[in-house]
């Protein structure tokens, strides 16, 4: 094994946080970084050459290599878990930027009673209500603690969006609400569609308040605090698995890498895949990695972080023995605990219009919202829902032409294929909305883990990471009730607009009432080094600093406690710069466990 010249500070991962951590230490400090992404390197230039459909929607290029390296999936202990062989419910990506490049740009912040989410549901539930093997856990701090790194994440970013509760007064056209803010958006919402007004029309008629979805696709040139200029978004619709090819959309490679590339303390080192992390007596020595050639090499550190996506996180730690492993069968131990994935809708009613809707033209995170069903909000618990999530509608659904195209309605022809078909599918392209969907809070479950796979490994022979997880009646009644919601506003949206209703269907992975690995719902998965108040029940404290090993930090969306309504990014960055001002100003000054 080659063992290079120590660094001050070694990261795995060049997504989102690894980058925003990297950002602070060298801009802030005269700390050597060293970056290790397992992916490759991208430039902009990049995207604007490979916008093809196939490559990316289908082969999906920007995804981690699942021939390499995949994880396996069970439903309880008494399963065997099998490997996910194929793309299905979320895609991790790879390379520099991760999944920060080719996300679609959704930018809310978590809602305040998501960091106090165990005190809030005992306070207004009896124990018999609550499930028994529920596993939630507050946060070690509130909104209002992290509200001022919310505010610099936006700044960063450009969001554009409409504020709907500016410093306690609620504004109209934002959300009514939302958690006190203490400034407006950086930039204004997206431009809106026909059908973003329909919908909108439709929800505003059943009783709801939409508003604009917050997205970090600019609605207008903007240079940002750190003095990096964007243009604004061409609504090309090239967003949600792409890397911008303008540059609009926020992604690390044109928010941060510009700003580190010009320091001599950062050094980034692609297609460097970390298998290990070094430790002895408490202390963590380094991060064993193989690089571009098969070599294994070890990269000595003062400080590591980990800064990967969420289940890798856990995987290093468990590949590296640090921390004790979660057990479900007897509660103990914490590295693993509490993974969750986003609830999503199934869905509610299509519409079929009588005219074209140019659904090619959209933005990222482009769509309207309504939080009336947002947390204990409007939730019934006599019919099993005990918190809710956001409605989201009115956003095109890209309209790429080989994705978009063949739907058409039911009875509309005998068969999928054929010249009818074809005819059909021609008609009704670019006419097709529906009543939007939901997504929601996922609680967190004693059942629901991480661990190492017994059996499967990867192509270096080390264990791949296991996912114990199915959903409960609790998720399966948020459904149900998600779907009501949505096929209520798409029947008012026919009866507006003359357009043709064909009920949701039954059948199919998106009605199942079981855990599905084949059909996509988020690549929003959660918690397995989730944060806590005490070393009994979490793998970092409140800094995301590891309870165990003092220079080692966990950070990303690995650390939350379950899985909030809102999407991740936004929350799991602005914790980071959270983090790297308690590592900064604390921690560098005097090593030791951050209280």
């Amino acid at each position: 094994m080659e063992r290079l010249k120590p660094t001050d500070v070694v990261i795995v991962g060049g997504g989102w946080t690894g980058l925003t951590m990297a950002k602070e230490i060298t801009h802030r400090t005269a700390l050597s970084v060293v970056v290790l992404e397992r992916g490759p390197g991208r430039k902009m230039a990049d995207y604007g050459s490979a916008m093809d459909e196939v490559d990316y929607s289908l082969r999906f290029r920007m995804m981690q290599n699942i021939a390499e390296e995949t994880v396996t999936h069970r439903h309880t202990l008494r399963d065997t878990a099998v490997p996910i062989r194929q793309y299905g419910a979320f895609l991790p990506g790879t390379g520099v930027g991760g999944s920060g490049e080719h996300w679609t740009g959704f930018a809310e912040r978590h809602a305040e009673d998501d960091f106090k989410l165990a005190t809030e549901m005992k306070q207004r539930f009896s124990a018999a209500r609550l499930p028994d093997n529920l596993s939630i856990q507050d946060y070690p701090f509130t909104y209002h603690d992290l509200e001022p790194y919310y505010w610099k994440v936006e700044q960063m970013m450009g969001v554009g969006g409409k504020a709907g509760n500016l410093r306690g007064k609620i504004v109209e056209g934002g959300n009514p609400f939302e958690a006190p803010r203490a400034h407006e958006y950086p930039n204004p919402p997206h431009k809106m569609t026909w059908l973003m007004n329909v919908w909108t029309d439709a929800a505003k008629a059943v009783g709801y308040r939409p508003f604009p979805s917050p997205a970090a696709t600019l609605t207008q040139n903007y240079t940002n605090p750190d003095g990096i200029s964007r243009g604004a978004c061409q609504y090309c619709g090239y967003c949600m698995l792409y890397g911008c090819m303008v540059g609009a959309k926020a992604q690390p490679t044109n928010t941060l890498l510009p700003l580190l590339k010009p320091k001599k303390s950062f050094t980034l080192r692609t297609d460097s895949w970390a298998r290990r992390i070094v430790h002895r007596d408490g202390k963590a020595e380094g991060v064993e990695y193989m690089d571009a050639d098969g070599k294994q090499v070890m990269q000595p550190a003062s400080i590591v972080i980990v800064a990967s996506f969420t289940q890798n996180n856990s995987r290093l730690l468990l590949l590296s023995g640090i921390g004790d492993k979660y057990d479900a069968a007897t509660g103990k131990g914490s590295l693993g605990k509490n993974f969750t994935h986003t609830v999503g809708g199934p869905g509610g009613a299509t519409i079929f219009f009588d005219k074209p809707l140019n659904n090619f033209m959209n933005a990222g995170g482009q769509a309207m919202r309504f939080a009336d069903f947002d947390g204990f909000r409007g939730i019934d618990p006599d019919a099993g829902v005990l918190r809710g999530g956001q409605g989201v509608g009115g956003g095109a659904g890209g309209g790429h032409p080989i994705a978009a195209f063949g739907r058409v309605p039911a009875g509309e022809v005998s068969r999928n294929w054929g010249s009818d078909w074809k005819k059909a599918a021609l008609k009704y392209y670019d006419r097709i909305g529906s009543g939007g969907n939901f997504e929601m809070d996922h609680l967190a479950y004693k059942h629901n883990y991480l661990d190492l796979d017994p059996t499967y490994t990867d192509k270096w022979g080390d264990p791949l990471l296991r996912l114990t997880i199915d959903w409960t009646d609790h998720e399966n009644n948020q459904r149900q009730m998600a779907a009501k919601i949505s096929t209520k506003i798409a029947q008012q949206m026919a009866r507006a607009t003359g357009g043709r209703l064909i009920p949701a269907e039954s059948g199919g992975l998106r009605a199942s009432k079981r855990y599905q690995t084949a059909a996509y719902a988020t690549t929003h998965l959660q918690g397995g080094t989730i944060m806590g108040s005490s070393p009994d029940d979490s793998v970092v404290n409140s800094w995301q600093q590891h309870w165990r090993v003092p220079n080692l930090f966990v950070v990303g969306a690995s650390s939350f406690p379950q899985n909030s309504a809102a999407h991740p990014t936004l929350t799991a960055v602005a914790l980071t710069l959270r983090t790297a001002d308690a590592m900064i100003d604390r921690y560098v000054r005097r090593p030791e466990v951050l209280l």
